[in-house]
């Protein structure tokens, strides 16, 4: 613990996603003072006609309230 999930979409390299995880479990690390060998992290590869339907409706605009960095518009706009 703490595990972070990270979905994209595909088409970034295997060297990119390596980079993405060390960055983001150092600053799990720094920030919440955690060990390296608490913190896992997961990447889901996410098609773009996908998107909507599998993280964006059940991730984002449903699950609000736990975003603490959201996207740069409005959700509520949104149908």
């Amino acid at each position: 613990m703490p595990h972070v999930i990270i979905k994209l979409w595909p088409g970034k390299s295997e060297e990119q996603k390596n980079r993405l995880a060390e960055r983001i479990t150092k600053d799990v690390m720094d920030v919440l003072d955690y060990g390296e060998e608490s913190v896992s992290v997961a990447i889901d590869e996410v098609k773009s006609q996908d998107w909507a339907e599998k993280v964006f409706k059940p991730d984002i605009v449903n699950n609000s309230e736990k975003l603490y960095k959201k996207p740069g518009y409005d959700l509520s706009d949104l149908p």
